[in-house]
């Protein structure tokens, strides 16, 4: 079953939304407003630096992000693919069509083009994948927010996530995008995670990496088979 990708789409990634970064906030509030007008809007993951369905302190860190999401899902199409810093969220999200990792990537269509839309910190290996798998259990976080007094375990995630620098180049990332194609069988593949916001035609596929808003202050916007750069 393949989700069809609508003409206008928008298409945001790596915000790593915290106290630091903020221009999330400004693309949701843009868009309750209509400065920022789509029917159809894909969240590529990592939109918050850190969140889970779990995660008390960081649900009440953010609630001006996920109260505003969720009004606008009411009106918008919202897809979200879970990121590494934001999972378990179908709790916090019950409109938005929440894509977890282990179901991606997610297929879609435009017009006779096949698409594969992930994070992109899928098919890395089987350690990182369980890794992966504990983080996101519901018993380990339920337990972690049990033995968080004073929010002292989520204060030190938050400090360490803010005092991180997010945003480089990546001077290999052409051969790190080749072989993640290997594991691709569609035209087109629609990834985030890696901070870039590059686009590159190998082997007769295209791979878009959608630029991090907070690192590039950019979104994509989706038009007759182009992906077009919008400043926030």
């Amino acid at each position: 079953m393949y989700l069809s990708i609508l003409q206008g789409s928008i298409f945001v990634a790596d915000s790593h939304y915290n106290q630091k970064n903020t221009q999330f906030l400004v693309f949701l509030k843009k868009l309750e407003n209509k400065e920022i007008k789509t029917s159809q809007l894909f969240l590529m993951g990592d939109m918050i630096d850190f969140i889970s369905g779990e995660s008390r302190y960081f649900i009440k860190q953010n609630s001006d992000v996920i109260e505003l999401l969720n009004k606008l899902s009411k009106t918008i199409e919202i897809i979200y693919l879970e990121g590494n810093h934001d999972y378990n969220l179908k709790t916090l999200f019950p409109n938005i069509n929440v894509i977890k990792r282990e179901n991606q990537p997610l297929l879609a269509k435009f017009k006779n083009k096949t698409i594969s839309l992930s994070h992109g910190d899928n098919f890395i290996n089987w350690k990182y994948d369980l890794y992966c798998k504990l983080i996101r259990s519901s018993i380990l976080l339920k337990f972690l927010n049990f033995i968080d007094i004073n929010y002292f375990i989520s204060k030190k995630i938050e400090n360490s996530l803010l005092n991180k620098n997010i945003c480089h180049k990546m001077n290999n990332f052409k051969k790190i995008v080749s072989k993640r194609l290997e594991n691709y069988d569609t035209d087109i593949v629609i990834e985030g995670h890696y901070h870039q916001g590059d686009i590159y035609n190998i082997n007769e596929k295209i791979y878009i990496n959608i630029p991090s808003l907070c690192c590039q202050n950019k979104y994509i916007v989706f038009n007759d088979l182009e992906f077009i750069g919008e400043n926030i």
